[in-house]
């Protein structure tokens, strides 16, 4: 350290307590580098840290490309890590957080000297994405604070796997205990690390929702129509999408209904999803077969007649794939659209088949037309005028991404509603927004 520095770090670690020294002297050396006189540095230094009054966030409210927060604890899991860090060796310490609303991983990238079953409050955290997670981080700029053990329930209870509703599980559940009935299932072989494998997949629902789930192991005597009890299964996020899985780990046992109340039955859990609105649909970052109606407001540009990867099946221009390089393309077709029902609006995806039953044309109708016309752009540009304000009604798998909620269809269909019905709702939520511009 500066000597001449030393005096006036010595005074701001004074004033401002428990913030650490070599935070302050780094922001104080970055100020005075770009020659902020020495008196007006000191009093931003003063102002930034004494200001931080961070949020104070729960496990179950944390999103990836959080920052600057308070969170609190108890560590469960902890282990020192050494890694290259931009070519320079360096120690992380990672592991996994929980309080009473669930768990999450975090990398520590400064030593604080935490173990196993310590109760912290974290000052000055963030979240980063992580295996499709939020993950805590902190390192030299935060504050980790020691607290009472009595804050938190002890590892054993924190680690324990309350049963849950399928329509509850999210990013803070890891490893959940679930009663469901088994609404789909096949067998399938997978290679995995150059193994041949047999794998379960399949669906399971309740009576609030339903969601995949994958077995790495035989699950002898279950079948469809099985009520299964499993206790230690562990949660995969797939952008905001839980799946159910279940390894070696995991118990399942059968559920006999004629001997425990199951608020749910076959039929129950077999129907046709009731169309949400979709404001309550953009709440959650992925929806397990969901249901939608309104008005298609939007056709949107990589709509038409599109070329993809043989390999990835990813859609691809000129003949080159970003993975594979140049390839042999095919040829597919796919309708982009943005569909609103005056309480939000969400983007839906249609594969060929879909594409075909919503435009009213077949893929090689398109390609005749783009024939005639000597121009891909006319199918895209017909299907705007075709499909413009088209009321119809999807069902699908929603998930999150970086551009907004998607809802990739599985099939679609013409509502039969009341169109007079329709236009009074439409006037009703409309009355408050001529009460507003009339005041």
């Amino acid at each position: 350290m500066d000597y001449k520095l030393a005096p006036h770090i010595e005074e701001l670690t004074k004033a401002l307590g428990n913030t650490n020294e070599r935070v302050i002297q780094e922001e104080l050396e970055t100020l005075l580098k770009f020659r902020v006189p020495m008196d007006e540095a000191k009093r931003t230094v003063l102002r930034k840290f004494k200001s931080n009054v961070f949020p104070v966030k729960q496990i179950k409210d944390l999103s990836s490309g959080a920052k600057t927060f308070e969170i609190a604890g108890r560590i469960i899991e902890i282990e020192e890590k050494a890694i290259n860090l931009r070519g320079n060796a360096s120690t992380i310490f990672s592991g996994t957080l929980a309080d009473e609303t669930g768990t999450c991983s975090f990398t520590a990238w400064f030593d604080f000297s935490l173990k196993r079953g310590d109760a912290i409050c974290i000052k000055n955290s963030s979240t980063r994405s992580w295996h499709n997670r939020p993950e805590l981080n902190f390192g030299e700029r935060s504050e980790v604070l020691k607290l009472p053990d009595d804050a938190f329930p002890n590892v054993e209870e924190l680690t324990r796997t309350s049963p849950k509703k399928l329509h509850d599980i999210g990013y803070s559940d890891m490893s959940i205990s679930a009663v469901a009935m088994v609404v789909k299932l096949y067998h399938k072989n997978v290679k995995i690390r150059e193994r041949n494998m047999k794998i379960i997949e399949g669906v399971i629902g309740d009576d609030t929702a339903k969601l995949p789930f994958t077995s790495w192991v035989p699950l002898p005597d279950v079948d469809i129509g099985s009520v299964v009890r499993f206790d230690g299964a562990s949660v995969r996020m797939f952008r905001g999408l839980p799946s159910i899985n279940i390894n070696e780990n995991t118990s399942v046992t059968i559920v006999n209904p004629s001997l425990e109340e199951i608020p749910f039955t076959f039929e129950s859990i077999s129907q046709k999803p009731e169309p949400l609105p979709i404001g309550q649909i953009l709440l959650k970052d992925g929806l397990f077969d969901v249901a939608a109606i309104g008005n298609i407001i939007s056709v949107r540009p990589g709509s038409g007649i599109i070329q993809r990867c043989p390999v990835c099946n990813r859609v691809i221009q000129k003949n080159t794939c970003r993975v594979h390089g140049p390839t042999e393309s095919f040829q597919d077709m796919r309708i982009k659209t943005i569909l609103d029902d005056g309480t939000g609006a969400v983007s839906v995806m249609l594969n060929r088949e879909l594409s075909e039953i919503v435009y009213g044309k077949s893929m090689f109708e398109a390609e005749e037309m783009i024939r005639t016309e000597m121009s891909r752009d006319e199918i895209f540009e017909d299907m705007k005028r075709v499909l413009t304000g088209r009321y119809l009604g999807v069902r699908g798998n929603t998930s999150r991404t970086e551009f907004g909620v998607t809802l990739v269809a599985e099939s679609v269909w013409s509502p039969d509603d009341d169109i007079t019905l329709r236009v009074s709702n439409l006037l009703e939520l409309l009355e408050p927004v001529g009460e507003n511009i009339n005041g």
